[in-house]
């Protein structure tokens, strides 16, 4: 399966105290400096994956640990994956059209929020390519689909550990997993009918 994530997230989230940690619980601020250590580049290829571009996915892992930051005396140990995977999810449901508008007026750039001047390599544009193609993909999935696909294909989750995370059955993380799946089938079979170079029919005039 292709990398639709890219390069790592530009940005860190601001410091633990930064966050509202000042008065949290004792070990709060140590809980949350690990928690954003390990579950960063999550975070960030999540709502890149989940349909967000570069740029907004930078500002929207400060929204989502904001977020976790205010709810972690609450939320459970070793929950902190799913609260970030779901928290990324409404956020990047929130931006949607945010995101339409600047794709509409945006271009085709080459790189996307690539700032270093260095020239571009063959093997940097296929990645680039790699990655626009995935997107437009997994774009043509409803969120609720997509947000399956992704942990299962792309994250490696269990179908168990999806439904923990979703707070979903079963059932229903089967359901959406196959119906995620043939519609992403189909969307490749239809970008490969429009991008199949077409044989030109020579013939008797």
């Amino acid at each position: 399966m292709m990398a639709a994530d890219g390069p790592p997230p530009r940005s860190t989230p601001a410091p633990a105290s930064a966050l509202g940690c000042g008065t949290r619980a004792p070990g709060g601020e140590t809980r949350l400096r690990a928690v954003v250590r390990d579950h960063l580049d999550f975070t960030w290829r999540s709502l890149r994956r989940l349909g967000l571009p570069p740029d907004l996915a930078d500002d929207a892992v400060q929204r989502v640990f904001l977020v976790l930051s205010s709810k972690l005396d609450i939320i459970e140990p070793g929950r902190e994956r799913a609260f970030l995977f779901n928290t990324a999810l409404r956020v990047a449901s929130s931006e949607k059209r945010t995101f339409a508008r600047r794709r509409e007026t945006g271009g085709d750039d080459l790189i996307d929020g690539l700032a270093d001047p260095q020239p571009v390599t063959d093997e940097q544009l296929d990645r680039h390519r790699a990655r626009r193609v995935l997107e437009g993909l997994l774009g043509e999935l409803d969120m609720d689909l997509r947000a399956v696909f992704v942990l299962f294909e792309l994250e490696g989750f269990s179908t168990s550990e999806i439904a923990a995370t979703l707070d979903l059955p079963m059932g229903t993380v089967s359901s959406r997993l196959r119906r995620a799946r043939d519609e992403f089938q189909a969307a490749t079979k239809r970008y490969h009918a429009r991008t199949r170079p077409r044989v030109a029919h020579g013939g008797k005039r």
